[in-house]
C-alpha cells in the first residue's frame, strides 16, 4: 500500500494538470510557428498526379440512380409488384423494403452510348454525349439516410457538423495557384440555402483560412464588390495598413489566433478581388457559342449553366477548389413523390450545362488537369410504400449512390461496383463513401494518411479510419 499522504496526491494532480496545459501551450506555439505566412501558398503534391485542381458538381436532395445512370430491366419486367426484402441492409431500407410496396418503374427508358456502351437514362441526352469521359462508380454507401447527416458525411467526411469540408482539405493540402481570388469557391443554388448551410463548405478543425468563400448564383455573385465613391484607393489602402497592424499586433500577444489570422488575409484578399473579380463574373467576353453550350439561351439551364460557366472561369484562373450547388428547397432532387413529372425538370436543368461544361474543358485541354466529380447525398430506393396516389416517387437510400469522375487522372469509361438487380445496394463487397474522397485525394495527388491535422489529441483526416483508393477508375 502506497504511503503518500493527501497533500503530496493533490501536490502531484496540481502539477500534472499544470504539465498538460503547458504541453497544449507548445503545441500550440509550435504549430503557430509552422504555420506559413500565407497559408494558401502554392505546395507541392504528395506524389505526381495529373489533377491540378477540382469542380464538384453537388446535386442535394438523392438523385435517382435508376433514373439517371443505372438500367435494371427488371424494374420495368416487374412495375407495380411487391419488391423483395432487401438482404444486408438495416435500418429504413430494410423496414421499408419488407413493408407493403410496389415496384416503380424508370421514369425514361434507357440506351447504351458511345464506345463504352454505357446505359443513360433518356432524360440525360446531353450527358450521354460525353459519357466516354466518365469513370462510374455504383452502389456507394453513406452512413445515414436522413439528408442532414448525409450531407455533411458526403461534404466532409463525417454526418456530424464541425469537421473541415472537402474543399478545404484540398486547400490546405495544396494551397491556391491564384493569389487575388478565393482558393476554394461555393457557387451557390439561387433558389435558397443547401441543408448545413455554410458548414458543409466550412473548414472545421483546420485553420480559418481554408474555408470556401460563397459565390452568389445571379447578377451580383459578390456582394459589396466594388468600393463606395467617396472612397479613393489610397485612403482604403492606409486604412487596410492600419487595420492590418492593429490585428497583428493583437495576434502577436496571443495563441490560436487562426480566426483573427484568416480575417487579416481576407481582407487584403478583397481588396485584391476589386480588381480581378469584376472581369472573372462578367461573362461579356465569352462567345456566344460557349453560352450556348452551357445553356445560357434556355431560362431552365442558365442558372445552373451559369454556374458551371463561372466554374471553368475560375480554375482557368488558378482556383483551386470550386463546389458547385444545385438543388434547394422544394426543387431538390428528393422526389418522394410525383417522380414522374420532378425528375424530368431536375435532369434538364443539369443536362446541358454539365455536358457543356465537360466538352469546354476538353477542347481547351483543361480537362487533363481538371478533375470533375458528381455527387449526391444519397440514392433513392426502387419501390413506393405509399400505395395510394398514383403519382407515386421514391425514398432515400444511403446504399445506393452513384458518383461519377471525368478529368485529370480518370481512366474514361471505367466503372467500378455494381448494384443488385433492383438497384438497392452493392451486389458485391460494400463500397464506403471513404474510399470515394480516398481516391478523390490520390487524382489530386494527395495522401490520404498524410494530409493530417492535429485535433484534440488525434491527428484527424477526411477519411477517418482510411479508405481505399478506387485504383479501377484511375488511368
Amino acid at each position: 500500500m502506497s504511503n503518500r499522504t493527501r497533500r503530496q496526491l493533490l501536490f502531484d494532480s496540481y502539477l500534472g494538470l499544470g504539465g498538460i496545459a503547458l504541453a497544449d501551450l507548445l503545441m500550440a506555439e509550435q504549430a503557430r510557428a509552422a504555420a506559413p505566412a500565407d497559408p494558401l501558398l502554392p505546395r507541392p503534391q504528395h506524389h505526381a498526379a495529373k489533377a491540378k485542381r477540382c469542380i464538384f458538381l453537388f446535386l442535394e436532395g438523392g438523385v435517382s440512380q435508376m433514373d439517371t445512370f443505372e438500367h435494371k430491366p427488371e424494374l420495368t419486367k416487374y412495375a407495380g409488384q411487391q419488391m423483395p426484402k432487401a438482404e444486408r441492409t438495416t435500418g429504413e431500407i430494410a423496414t421499408f423494403s419488407a413493408a407493403p410496396n410496389r415496384i416503380i418503374p424508370p421514369v425514361s427508358p434507357f440506351r447504351q452510348y458511345g464506345q463504352s456502351g454505357r446505359w443513360v437514362s433518356g432524360l440525360l441526352p446531353e450527358m450521354a454525349t460525353v459519357v466516354d469521359d466518365l469513370a462510374f462508380i455504383h452502389g456507394v454507401k453513406v452512413d445515414n439516410n436522413n439528408h442532414g447527416p448525409a450531407v455533411y458525411h458526403t461534404l466532409t467526411g463525417n454526418q456530424f457538423p464541425g469537421s473541415a469540408s472537402i474543399g478545404a482539405w484540398v486547400t490546405y493540402g495544396l494551397g491556391s495557384e491564384n493569389r487575388d481570388l478565393p482558393g476554394f469557391i461555393v457557387m451557390g443554388d439561387r433558389r435558397g440555402a443547401t441543408i448545413g448551410g455554410a458548414g458543409v463548405w466550412g473548414n472545421g478543425f483546420l485553420p480559418a483560412a481554408y474555408q470556401g468563400t460563397l459565390f452568389r448564383n445571379g447578377d451580383t455573385p459578390i456582394v459589396d464588390l466594388h468600393r463606395s465613391a467617396s472612397m479613393s484607393d489610397t485612403a482604403q489602402r492606409r486604412e487596410l495598413d492600419l487595420l492590418r497592424w492593429m490585428n497583428e499586433r493583437h495576434s502577436a500577444e496571443r495563441t490560436n489566433t487562426s480566426e483573427l489570422d484568416a480575417r487579416i488575409a481576407s481582407f487584403e484578399l478583397a481588396y485584391r478581388m476589386q480588381s480581378k473579380a469584376p472581369e472573372l463574373v462578367d461573362l461579356q467576353g465569352e462567345s456566344e457559342a460557349t453560352k450556348k453550350l452551357y445553356g445560357l439561351d434556355d431560362e431552365v439551364t442558365e442558372p445552373f449553366g451559369r454556374q458551371c460557366l463561372l466554374a471553368r472561369r475560375m480554375v482557368e484562373r488558378g482556383v483551386r477548389f470550386v463546389k458547385v450547388l444545385h438543388g434547394a428547397g422544394g426543387d431538390r432532387w428528393d422526389d418522394h413523390g410525383n417522380i414522374g413529372e420532378r425528375i424530368p425538370v431536375h435532369c434538364r436543368e443539369v443536362d446541358k450545362p454539365v455536358a457543356g461544361l465537360l466538352k469546354d474543358l476538353k477542347s481547351r485541354g483543361m480537362l487533363e488537369d481538371t478533375l470533375v466529380v458528381w455527387a449526391s447525398e444519397m440514392g433513392r430506393t426502387p419501390f413506393d410504400n405509399n400505395l395510394t396516389t398514383d403519382k407515386p416517387g421514391r425514398d432515400h437510400n444511403q446504399y445506393g449512390l452513384v458518383v461519377w469522375m471525368a478529368g485529370g487522372g480518370v481512366r474514361a469509361g471505367a466503372t467500378f461496383g455494381a448494384t443488385d438487380d433492383f438497384s438497392v445496394r452493392s451486389a458485391g463487397d460494400e463500397v464506403p463513401l471513404r474510399d470515394v474522397h480516398a481516391t478523390l485525394l490520390q487524382l489530386m495527388g494527395l495522401n490520404q494518411n498524410r494530409l493530417t491535422v492535429l485535433h484534440a489529441g488525434r491527428y484527424k483526416k477526411l477519411t477517418d479510419i482510411g479508405g481505399r483508393v478506387i485504383k479501377e477508375v484511375m488511368a
